[in-house]
C-alpha cells in the first residue's frame, strides 16, 4: 500500500449488500490507519469524520427499491489518502448519477430518499427551539406530500426517527455550521413541498394559474422555504420570460408545463444540495497539513438492476456495471495471462469467453445509444418515438440489440443482452431526463431574491435571466455550458476508468442469496447464475489453473530469508536465492511454483503454506531466544538468592557478637569511659575550629581593604607635608613670578575675547545671509513643484485625449464590424427569402389542389341544397326529436356505464364462483372419501366436547378464585410499598456517610416513585387485558390459570423475602427500564395503529376524489358534445358566408393588381434613393477620415508643446536661482501656449464629437434606409411573384377561386386571432377584477384580524392592569431620564459648537497669517531690487515673521492635539455607548434563552397532556374491547348449540392463542434482555461499591444478597421457560383439535358452506358500516383535538404575553440604570471637555496677542 494506489471495487446486483460492505471497509481503513493511540478529548478525529459521512450520504442518496430497503441510488468513489508512513491524511468523495427522477416519482413498492421521511419525525422537535418541522414548514403527515407518498412511506427495517438522530450527529461531527445544516433541511423540505403545488386552468386559453398563494398553501410554504416571494415565484412558473431577439417576452404555460417546471426545479435543487454536501464533506475531510503519498479507494456504485419498469436510470447503471465487469474480466483474465507470458512462464493463452466488448461498443460508438440520445436531445422537435425509430434503424441488426421480452412492462421498446441477462427498456421521457431543463425565470428569482444563503450559493454558476447583459471584459466564454446528463455522466465514467486502470484493483463480489429476503435462505440456481455472469467461476478456474499469488524477488528475499539464510547469502542473484529457499529449505514440488524474470509465482494456497513454514521457523527462533533469556533470568535470580544467603550469614555473626558483648565486663567499662574521652569528641572540636576559620575567611577581605585605605591616606598626608615644607624653604621669589604670570594671562584673555566677539558678529551676518538665500531657494523650489504639477496635469489631459481617440477608433471599428455583420444578415435573409418563396410556391400549388377539392365540394353542395329543400320539412321534427334522443342518450349512457360495471363485477364474481365451485367440488369429492373414516371419530369428538365444557366450568371457578387472589395480591403490594418506604428510610440512614450515597438514595427514591406509578399503570392495563382475554377466549383459560399460579408463587416468595428488600433496589431499577421499554413499545404500536387508521381514511378520501373526478369528466364530456354540435352549426353558417365572400373577393383581386403596379413604381423610386444614400454614406466616411487626420495633427502639435514644456522645465531646473524673473515670464508664455493648446484640443474634441454625432445620425439614417429598402424590396418581390401568379391564372377561374379561398382562410385566421385576443383581454379583465376582489377580501380579513387583535390586546390589558401602572411609572421615570439626557446632549452640543467655533477662528487666523505672509513676500520681492538700501531691515523683519509663523504653527499643533484629545474622549464615550448596547443585546439574548426554556417547558407539558390523552384513549379502547368481548361471549354462549358457530369460535381462538403465544415469546425475550441488562447493572454497581466503599462491609453483604437474588431470578426464568413449554404443548394439542374440528366441519356439505358464506357477507356489511362509523368518529375526534390544541395555543400565547410584559418591565429598569450611568459618564466627559476648551481658548488668546505684537513690530520696521 505504501508503493502503489489501491482500489476496492465492491460490485454486485441491487440488494446484494454493497453499501454495508463499503461502510465496514471504510471504518476498518480509518481505524487501522490511525493506530491504537489515545484520542484527544473534545476534538473530533479525522477517522470519525470519515465514518460520519455515511449517515449523511445514506439519508440524501439511499432509498427503498423493489429489491432492497436501503439501496444506494448513486455511485460513490471514496479515496482515503495516506502519508508516506501510512498515516491517515484525508479523504475525498466523487459521486456518480444521482437518480433525480425518484424525487418526484416512485413505483408502488418503492420509496423516495430517506431524508424526506426523517424530517417529519418527532426527534426533530429537539434539534432547534421551534422544532424542525415548524422551521421547515412541514406537517407530520407524509401523505400531505405527493412527491414522496406515491409508494411505500415506511420501511420495517429502518427507524426514520433514529436515522434522523444519526444524521444530526453526523452533521455535527463533520463540522457543518448551524445555518448550513438548517438551510439544507429547509431546502429539502421545500423540494418535498413542491409536490403539493397544483395549478388550475384559466378560462379556455390553457393558461395555468394558482389563485391562492398564502403561507398555508403548498406554494406559500415552498416559497417560504426557498426564501423568495410566493407571487413572483408562481408568476415565473406560470408565465416565464423568454428572449426573442433583443426583447424579453412572457410566455404562457399550460397546467402540465407548469407542473413539469416545478418538478424540474425541485429535482435540480435536491441534486445541487446533494453535490454541495459532498463538496462540504470533501473540504472537511482533506487535511492540508499532511502530504499525501498514495490512496486506497473504495467504489460503491448502484448494482445491476432488472426491474418491472426499466428506464433511463437503469440503462445508465447497467452500462456502468458493464464497464466494471469488462474491467474485472480484463484484469483477471487478460492482464493475468499476459503477465505469465511476460515473465517467461510456460503458459498457453485461454479464452474464458468473458469479453463484453460488443455491448460496450454498441453504447459508445459514433452512432451508438449515447450518441443518438445526445443528437435527439439537441434536436428541438425530437420525440420519444423518433428516438426509438432511430435506435432501431441504427442498431437493429446488432446481436446484442433485441426486441423487448419483458413480461411486466408490455410497452417496452427494445431490449439489450447484458452480461447479467436480457433487460427490456422503455424510452418514455428519456429526452427530457437527459436534457434536464429548468425554468430560467425561476432560477433568476432564486439567485437574486432568495434570503437563504445556501440556495444562492447553489445557483451561483447558473446564468439565469440577468436584466443587464454581462460584460465580456475581453475574456473568452467557457465552453461546455450546455452539457446533457448522459455526456456529463460519460465524462465522469471515463475519468473513473482511467483512475482505476492506474491503481491496483481488488474485487469484492456481493451475491443475492434469494429473491424473497429470507435470512438463511439460499437459491442455488440464482447464486450460480450470478457467479457465472460475474465471472467468479471463470476466476476460480484461472486461479486453480494458473498462479494467482505472486511476489517480487526483493520482497520474497526480505520475507523468507529466515528460512535459509546461508543459502541466500551464497546465491548470486535474487532468482537464485528464491530457488535456494524453495528447493533447499522448503523442498517444494516444481509444479507448485514458477520462477519468472522478476517475480515468484505460486499456485492457490501455496503462499499460505509458505507463511506457515515461516511461522514455524520464527517460532523455533523465538523458542531459542526465550530459552536463552529464561536461562539468563534464572541465573540472575540464583545469584541474587546466593548474595542474600551470604548477607544472612554476616547478620547472624554480628548479632552473635553483640549478644556476647552485652555480658562482657570489659565492654561495659569501655562503654562507660568512652563518652568522657576527648578522642571520642574529635568531631565536636573540629566543627568549632571550622566555624572560626569560616568567619575569619569571610571578614579578611574587608579588613585588608580597610588597612589599604588607611595606608593610602597616610601616604597622601605625608606628601602634602613635604611639599609645604619645601615651599616654605624656597622663599618669596616664587610669589612675584606667580603675580607676573597672572597679569599676562589676563591680557591674553582680553585679546581673545575681542577676537571671539568679532567672529560671532561675522557668523551672525553669515547666518542671516544664508537664511535669506534659503528662503529664496525654498520659494523657487515651491514654484518649481507647482510647475511640475501643472505639467503633470497637462500630460494627464493629453493621455485622456489619446484614450478618447482610442475609444473612438474602437467604436468606429465596431461600427464597421456591425455593418459587415448586417450585410451578412442581409445576404442570409435573402437566401431565407428565396427558400420561403419556394415554399410559398409549394403552398400555392397545395392551395390550387384544395381549390379543386372545393369546386368538387361546391358541386356536392349543389346536390345537397336540392336535398336540403326536401329535408327542411323534417328538420323541425328532427330538432324536437333530437332533445328527446339526447335525454334518452344520457340516461342510456349512465345506465350503460352502470350495467358495464355491474357486468364486469358479475363476470368477476362468476369467475370467482366458478373457481370456488370447482374447488368445492374437489373438496366434496375428497370429503366424501373421508366421511366413512370421520364418522367413527364423531363419537370421540362429541366426548371431547363434553369434556371441554366441563373444563370450561372448572375454569370459571378458577377465575373466581383468581379474583380473590388478586385482592390478596393488591393488599400484599400495599404492604410491599410500605416496606419499600421503610427500606428507603433505612438506606438513607445507612448511606448518610457520603454525598454520593445520598445522591444515589435520591435517585433510587425517584426511581421507586416512578416504579410505583408505572406498576399501578401496568397493573391497570394488565387487568383490563386479562379481563378482555378471559371473556374472549374461554378455551385458553387453562393457560391463564397456570400463569396465575406462577404469579401466586411469586407473590408468596415476595412475602417471604420482606426482610431482604434492600437487595430489590437493583431489581427495581431493571423493572423500571423494562416498563419504560414496554411503554415505548406500546406507544409505538399506538402510533402504528393511528398511522393505519390515517392511511385507511386517506384511501377512503382518495376513492371519494376518484368518484368526484369521474363525475367531473362525465360533465366535461357532455359539455364537449354540446360544443361539437354548436361547432357543426357554426361551420354550416361559415360555408354560407364563404359563398358571399367569394363574390366580394373577385373585386378585391382587381384592386390588388392595381396595387402591384403602384408598388413596382415605388420600388424603382426607392432604388434610386438607396443609391443616393450609399453615396452620401461614402462621403461621410471620407469626412471621418479627414477629421481623424486633423486629430492626428493636433496631437502632433500637442506633443511638440509637451517637448517644449520639457525643455523649459530643464532650463528652469538649471537656471532656477539666477533667472527667477525670466522664468516667470517664460512661465506666463508657457501658460498662454498651454491654454492655446488646450483650446485647440477642445476645438478638436468638439469637432470629433460633432463628427461622431453626424456619423451616428448618418448611420441611423442608413439603417432606416436599409430597413425601408428591405421592406420595399420584399414588397417588390412579393408584388413580382403576385404579378407572375396573376399572369398565370388570369384566364383560369379555378386559380382565382383558389386565391380567394386562401385569402378567405387568412381572413378567418385573423378573425380567430382577433377573437382570441378579445377573449384574452376579457380574461385579463376578469383576472384583474378577481385580483381586486381578492385584495378587497384580504383587506377585509386584515381589518377583522386587526379588530380581533385589538380586542385581544384590550382583554390582555384588563388582565394586566397592575403591569400597566408600573409601566406608566417607569415611563415617567424614563421621560425624566430622557430629559436629563437631552440636557446633557445639549450641553455636549454646545461644547462641540464652541470647539468648532475655535477651529473656525483658528482657520481664520491661519488664513490671515498666510495672507499677511504672502503680502510680505510680495513686498520683499518688490524691495529686493533696492538691495543696498533695505537688506538688513528686511532680514530682521523676515526673522520676526518666521518666529511668529513658528509660534502660530506651534499653537496650531497644540490645538490639533487638543482636538485629537477631544476626539479620543468622544471615541471613549462612543465605546461606552457601544458597550451599553452590547450589554442590552446580551440581556436580550438571556431573555430569548429564558423564552426558549419556557417554550420547552410548555412543550413538555403539552407532551404530557398528549400522553394523558393517549392513556385515556387507550383506556376507552380497552373498555370498548371489553364490551365487544362481552358481546362476543354472549354470542358464543348462544352459539354453543350450533356446531358451525363453535367452529368459527375455535378458529378465532386458535388465531388469538397464536398471537398470545407470540406475545409470550416476546415477553420472554424481553425478560431475557432485562436479565442481561440487570446482570450488567449489577456488575457496574459492584464495581462502584468496591471503588467508593472499600472499607464498608455492608456493601459486600448487599452484593452477596444481589447475587442470591439474581440466582432466584434465574430460577424464576427457568420456571417461566417451563411454563412456556407447557403452553407450546397445549398449543399443539389445540392445533390437533382444530384440525379434527375442521375435518368434522367439512362433513356438513354445501349447505353449511352456503350458510357460512351468507353469514360472512352479513358480517362484511356490518364491518363496512362499523368502519364508516369509526371513520366519522375519528374525524370528529381529530376536529376536537384540533380545537383543544388551538385553545391551548391561545392560553400559551396569553402566558407568553404576560411573561413578555414582565420581561419588558425588567428590561426598562435595567435600561434606566444604564442610562443613569451613561449620563454620569457623559457629565464627566463634558466637564473634561470644558476644561480643555478653556485651556485652548486661553492659548488662542495668547497667540492672538503675539500676532498683534508681531504685526506692530512689522509696521514699526517699515
Amino acid at each position: 500500500m505504501n508503493t502503489k494506489n489501491n482500489a476496492m471495487l465492491i460490485t454486485g446486483e441491487s440488494g446484494a449488500g454493497k453499501t454495508e460492505n463499503t461502510k465496514k471497509v471504510i471504518t476498518y481503513l480509518a481505524m487501522v490507519a490511525t493506530g491504537a493511540g489515545k484520542k484527544v478529548e473534545k476534538k473530533v478525529s479525522l477517522e470519525d469524520q470519515i465514518v460520519a459521512t455515511n449517515p449523511i450520504l445514506e439519508s440524501y442518496g439511499n432509498a427503498k427499491t423493489a429489491r432492497n430497503d436501503n439501496s444506494s441510488r448513486f455511485g460513490k468513489f471514496i479515496r482515503i489518502h495516506f502519508t508516506q508512513s501510512g498515516k491517515l491524511a484525508g479523504c475525498d468523495i466523487v459521486s456518480y448519477l444521482l437518480e433525480k427522477s425518484r424525487i418526484t416519482e416512485q413505483q408502488s413498492v418503492e420509496r423516495s430518499y430517506h431524508i424526506f421521511y426523517q424530517l417529519l419525525q418527532p426527534y426533530g422537535d429537539g434539534i432547534c427551539p421551534e422544532g424542525l418541522r415548524a422551521k421547515c414548514f412541514v406537517s407530520n403527515d407524509i401523505y400531505d406530500y405527493i412527491y414522496v407518498s406515491q409508494g411505500k412511506t415506511s420501511v420495517a427495517s429502518i427507524d426514520d426517527n433514529e436515522e434522523l438522530e444519526y444524521t444530526e450527529d453526523a452533521f455535527g461531527v463533520i463540522g457543518f455550521e448551524d445555518w448550513e445544516k438548517f438551510d439544507c433541511y429547509v431546502l429539502t423540505a421545500g423540494v418535498m413541498t413542491c409536490g403539493g403545488v397544483q395549478y388550475i386552468q384559466k378560462g379556455r386559453d390553457d393558461q395555468a394559474e394558482l389563485p391562492d398563494i398564502s403561507i398555508e398553501t403548498f406554494a406559500g410554504k415552498a416559497a417560504a422555504a426557498f426564501g423568495v416571494d410566493a407571487a413572483a415565484m408562481v408568476k415565473a412558473f406560470c408565465k416565464p420570460r423568454i428572449k426573442v431577439g433583443t426583447e424579453w417576452v412572457t410566455k404562457g404555460q399550460t397546467v402540465e408545463q407548469a407542473t413539469g417546471a416545478t418538478g424540474g426545479i425541485a429535482r435540480a435543487i435536491f441534486d445541487r444540495v446533494f453535490k454541495w454536501l459532498i463538496e462540504k464533506c470533501n473540504d472537511t475531510l482533506i487535511d492540508a497539513s499532511l502530504k499525501k503519498a498514495n490512496f486506497c479507494a473504495v467504489l460503491d456504485i448502484a448494482g445491476f438492476e432488472i426491474f418491472e419498469y426499466n428506464g433511463f436510470e437503469q440503462i445508465s447503471i447497467n452500462f456502468v456495471n458493464e464497464k466494471l465487469q469488462q474491467f474485472f474480466n480484463h484484469h483477471m483474465f487478460v492482464v493475468e495471462q499476459e503477465e505469465y507470458v511476460k515473465e517467461g512462464i510456460d503458459w498457453v493463452m485461454v479464452d474464458f469467453g468473458m469479453d463484453l466488448a460488443a455491448a460496450i461498443i454498441m453504447f459508445e460508438k459514433p452512432m451508438g445509444i449515447w450518441a443518438i440520445l445526445e443528437e435527439e436531445s439537441l434536436f428541438p422537435k425530437a420525440t420519444d418515438k423518433s428516438f426509438e425509430e432511430k435506435l432501431k434503424a441504427s442498431l437493429g441488426k446488432l446481436p446484442v440489440f433485441l426486441k423487448p421480452q419483458s413480461k411486466t412492462d408490455k410497452n417496452a421498446h427494445f431490449a439489450i443482452s447484458h452480461y447479467a441477462g436480457i433487460v427490456s427498456y422503455n424510452v418514455t421521457g428519456w429526452l427530457e431526463k437527459n436534457k434536464d431543463p429548468v425554468n430560467d425565470s425561476v432560477v433568476e428569482i432564486l439567485k437574486s431574491t432568495s434570503s437563504v444563503p445556501l440556495l444562492v450559493h447553489l445557483w451561483r454558476d447558473h446564468p439565469g435571466q440577468p436584466t443587464t447583459a454581462p460584460k465580456d471584459d475581453g475574456k473568452k466564454k467557457k465552453k461546455g455550458g450546455g452539457k446533457t446528463v448522459s455526456s456529463y455522466f460519460k465524462g465522469q465514467l471515463d475519468d473513473l476508468m482511467t483512475t482505476l486502470y492506474k491503481t491496483e484493483p481488488h474485487f469484492i463480489r456481493c451475491v443475492v442469496p434469494n429473491t424473497h429476503k429470507e435470512p438463511g435462505g439460499v437459491e442455488s440456481g440464482l447464486v450460480m447464475h450470478q457467479y457465472q455472469c460475474n465471472g467468479v467461476l471463470a476466476g476460480i478456474a484461472i486461479c486453480r489453473k494458473g498462479f494467482p499469488n505472486k511476489m517480487l524477488y526483493p520482497e520474497f528475499k526480505a520475507r523468507y530469508n529466515i528460512l535459509a539464510a546461508k543459502l541466500v547469502a551464497k546465491a548470486k542473484n535474487d532468482k537464485a536465492a528464491a530457488s535456494a529457499v524453495l528447493d533447499g529449505a522448503v523442498k517444494m514440488e516444481k509444479d507448485k511454483f514458477r520462477l519468472g524474470h522478476t517475480k515468484v509465482f505460486f499456485r492457490a494456497g501455496i503462499l499460505g503454506y509458505m507463511e506457515e513454514f515461516r511461522e514455524d521457523k520464527i517460532g523455533s527462533v523465538l523458542s531459542w531466544l526465550q530459552a536463552g533469556a529464561r536461562g539468563k533470568a534464572s541465573r540472575m535470580q540464583f545469584k541474587k538468592l546466593q548474595d542474600q544467603k551470604l548477607a544472612l550469614y554476616a547478620c547472624q555473626r554480628a548479632i552473635r557478637s553483640s549478644m556476647m558483648a552485652k555480658t562482657w565486663l570489659w565492654m561495659q567499662i569501655w562503654l562507660a569511659i568512652k563518652p568522657n574521652l576527648k578522642c571520642t569528641q574529635f568531631g565536636k572540636y573540629k566543627k568549632l575550629a571550622e566555624d572560626k576559620i569560616a568567619i575569619a575567611e569571610a571578614n579578611i577581605d574587608k579588613a585588608v581593604a580597610e588597612c589599604n585605605a588607611v595606608v593610602a591616606i597616610h601616604e597622601k598626608l605625608s606628601a602634602e607635608k613635604n611639599e609645604l615644607v619645601l615651599a616654605l624653604q624656597s622663599g618669596g621669589s616664587a610669589v612675584q613670578d606667580i603675580i607676573d604670570k597672572t597679569t599676562r594671562m589676563e591680557n591674553q584673555r582680553n585679546d581673545l575675547q575681542k577676537q571671539v566677539d568679532a567672529t560671532n558678529a561675522r557668523i551672525k551676518a553669515e547666518d542671516e545671509t544664508i537664511n535669506g538665500i534659503q528662503q529664496a531657494g525654498s520659494k523657487v523650489v515651491a514654484e518649481a513643484t507647482r510647475l511640475r504639477e501643472e505639467i503633470k496635469t497637462l500630460e494627464s489631459t493629453i493621455e485622456k485625449c489619446e484614450e478618447d481617440k482610442m475609444t473612438k477608433d474602437s467604436q468606429i471599428r465596431t461600427l464597421r464590424d456591425e455593418i459587415a455583420h448586417q450585410e451578412d444578415l442581409i445576404s442570409k435573409l435573402g437566401k431565407e427569402k428565396k427558400s420561403t418563396g419556394d415554399s410559398r410556391q409549394k403552398t400555392e400549388e397545395d392551395i390550387q389542389a384544395m381549390e379543386d377539392r372545393c369546386n368538387h365540394l361546391s358541386k356536392v353542395k349543389g346536390k345537397l341544397e336540392q336535398s336540403l329543400d326536401e329535408c327542411e320539412d323534417s328538420l323541425e321534427r328532427e330538432k324536437k326529436a333530437k332533445g328527446d334522443v339526447e335525454k334518452i342518450k344520457r340516461k342510456v349512457e349512465g345506465d350503460l356505464k352502470l350495467t358495464q360495471e355491474a357486468v364486469s363485477d358479475l363476470e368477476r364474481i362468476n369467475s370467482e364462483l366458478s373457481q370456488t365451485v370447482q374447488r368445492k367440488d374437489k373438496e366434496v369429492s375428497s370429503i366424501a372419501a373421508k366421511i366413512e373414516d370421520e364418522q367413527t371419530l364423531g363419537s370421540k369428538y362429541s366426548k371431547q366436547v363434553k369434556e371441554l365444557q366441563s373444563r370450561a366450568d372448572e375454569l370459571d371457578e378458577e377465575i373466581s378464585i383468581e379474583r380473590n387472589n388478586r385482592g390478596k395480591a393488591e393488599k400484599n403490594r400495599a404492604l410491599l410499598s410500605r416496606d419499600l418506604e421503610d427500606i428507603g428510610t433505612r438506606l438513607e440512614q445507612a448511606g448518610s456517610n457520603t454525598s454520593t450515597q445520598i445522591e444515589l438514595n435520591k435517585k433510587r427514591e425517584a426511581e421507586l416513585a416512578k416504579i410505583k406509578g408505572d406498576l399501578e399503570e401496568s397493573n391497570i392495563s394488565h387487568e383490563g387485558t386479562l379481563a378482555a382475554l378471559r371473556q374472549k377466549h374461554n378455551n385458553g383459560m387453562s393457560e391463564l390459570g397456570d400463569q396465575i399460579d406462577g404469579i401466586n408463587k411469586n407473590k408468596a416468595k415476595s412475602e417471604k423475602d420482606k426482610a431482604g428488600m434492600e437487595r430489590d433496589l437493583a431489581e427495581a431499577r431493571s423493572s423500571l427500564e423494562e416498563t419504560m421499554r414496554d411503554r415505548a413499545e406500546m406507544e409505538k404500536n399506538c402510533k402504528l395503529a393511528q398511522g393505519l387508521i390515517v392511511e385507511s381514511n386517506q384511501k377512503l378520501d382518495e376513492f371519494a376524489r376518484a368518484l368526484n373526478e369521474a363525475d367531473s369528466t362525465k360533465k366535461k364530456l357532455q359539455v364537449e358534445s354540446q360544443d361539437l354540435t354548436r361547432q357543426i352549426e357554426e361551420t354550416e353558417n361559415a360555408i354560407a358566408a364563404l359563398q358571399k365572400n367569394k363574390i366580394s373577393l373577385t373585386t378585391q383581386l382587381e384592386d390588388t393588381k392595381r396595387l402591384g403596379d403602384g408598388e413596382a413604381r415605388d420600388r424603382a423610386t426607392l432604388l434610386t434613393k438607396y443609391k443616393s444614400l450609399t453615396t452620401e454614406a461614402e462621403n461621410l466616411r471620407m469626412r471621418i477620415d479627414e477629421e481623424s487626420e486633423k486629430k492626428n495633427d493636433a496631437l502632433k502639435a500637442l506633443s511638440k508643446a509637451q517637448s517644449e514644456i520639457q525643455l523649459w522645465k530643464s532650463k528652469y531646473e538649471v537656471e532656477a536661482l539666477g533667472r527667477i524673473d525670466e522664468l516667470e515670464g517664460g512661465k506666463q508664455k508657457l501658460a498662454s501656449r498651454v491654454g492655446e493648446a488646450e483650446e485647440v484640443i477642445e476645438s478638436l474634441n468638439s469637432k470629433i464629437a460633432s463628427a461622431e454625432k453626424s456619423k451616428n445620425r448618418m448611420d441611423t439614417e442608413l439603417e432606416d434606409l436599409s430597413m425601408e429598402y428591405e421592406r420595399t424590396h420584399a414588397a417588390a418581390m412579393i408584388t413580382e411573384k403576385r404579378g407572375r401568379n396573376f399572369d398565370k391564372v388570369v384566364g383560369e377561374w379555378k386559380a382565382k377561386a383558389d386565391d380567394l379561398m386562401a385569402e378567405l382562410d387568412a381572413c378567418s385566421s385573423e378573425c380567430r386571432n382577433f377573437n382570441a385576443e378579445r377573449f384574452r383581454l376579457k380574461a385579463s379583465l376578469d383576472e384583474t377584477s378577481e385580483q381586486l376582489d381578492i385584495v378587497r377580501r384580504e383587506n377585509k380579513n386584515l381589518a377583522d384580524e386587526v379588530k380581533d387583535l385589538l380586542d385581544q390586546l384590550g382583554d390582555g390589558g384588563r388582565s394586566i392592569h397592575e403591569l400597566d401602572k408600573q409601566r406608566r411609572r417607569l415611563e415617567v421615570e424614563k421621560e425624566e431620564l430622557q430629559a436629563a439626557l437631552e440636557e446633557a446632549e445639549s450641553a455636549l452640543e454646545a461644547e462641540e459648537n464652541k470647539v468648532l467655533r475655535a477651529q473656525l477662528e483658528l482657520g481664520q487666523t491661519k488664513q490671515d497669517v498666510d495672507r499677511k505672509i504672502a503680502e510680505k513676500e510680495d513686498e520683499f520681492n518688490n524691495t529686493r531690487k533696492n538691495h543696498s538700501r533695505g537688506m538688513e531691515s528686511m532680514q530682521a523683519s523676515l526673522e520676526s515673521e518666521q518666529r511668529a509663523k513658528a509660534d502660530a504653527l506651534r499653537i496650531k499643533k497644540k490645538l490639533e492635539a487638543d482636538i485629537n484629545e477631544y476626539e479620543i474622549a468622544l471615541d471613549h464615550a462612543n465605546k461606552a455607548n457601544n458597550e451599553a448596547l452590547k450589554s442590552t443585546k446580551r440581556y436580550q439574548g438571556q431573555l430569548r434563552e429564558a423564552e426558549c426554556l419556557y417554550e420547552e417547558a410548555s412543550r413538555v407539558r403539552q407532551e404530557m397532556a398528549e400522553k394523558a390523552s393517549l392513556a385515556d384513549r387507550r383506556a376507552n379502547a380497552l373498555q370498548g374491547e371489553m364490551e365487544e368481548s362481552r358481546a362476543l361471549l354472549d354470542s358464543a354462549e348462544r352459539g354453543k348449540k350450533q356446531t358451525e358457530a363453535e367452529l368459527a369460535d375455535s378458529r378465532t381462538a386458535v388465531n388469538e392463542m397464536t398471537t398470545v403465544n407470540s406475545r409470550a415469546g416476546a415477553q420472554k425475550r424481553q425478560v431475557e434482555g432485562a436479565l442481561h441488562t440487570m446482570q450488567a447493572e449489577i456488575d457496574d454497581m459492584l464495581h462502584q461499591a468496591k471503588n467508593s466503599e472499600e472499607k464498608a462491609k455492608k456493601a459486600m453483604v448487599d452484593a452477596a444478597r444481589l447475587a442470591d437474588e439474581l440466582r432466584s431470578e434465574q430460577d424464576h426464568v427457568s420456571v417461566l421457560s417451563k411454563t412456556k413449554r407447557t403452553l407450546e404443548t397445549q398449543m399443539a394439542e389445540m392445533e390437533n383439535q382444530l384440525a379434527d374440528a375442521n375435518e368434522s366441519a367439512m362433513r356438513g356439505g354445501k349447505n353449511a358452506m352456503a350458510k357460512l358464506e351468507s353469514r360472512i357477507r352479513e358480517l362484511e356489511i356490518e364491518l363496512g358500516n362499523v368502519q364508516s362509523h369509526t371513520g366519522d368518529n375519528m374525524k370528529a375526534h381529530q376536529k376536537a383535538e384540533r380545537k383543544i390544541k388551538e385553545l391551548q395555543f391561545q392560553n400559551d400565547e396569553d402566558k407568553k404575553n404576560q411573561d413578555r410584559m414582565s420581561d419588558l418591565a425588567s428590561k426598562l429598569q435595567q435600561k434606566i440604570k444604564t442610562y443613569k450611568k451613561q449620563i454620569e459618564e457623559a457629565e464627566e466627559i463634558a466637564a473634561l471637555n470644558l476644561a480643555k476648551f478653556r485651556k485652548a481658548q486661553q492659548e488662542l488668546e495668547e497667540t492672538e496677542d503675539r500676532a498683534r505684537l508681531a504685526e506692530g513690530a512689522l509696521h514699526a520696521a517699515y
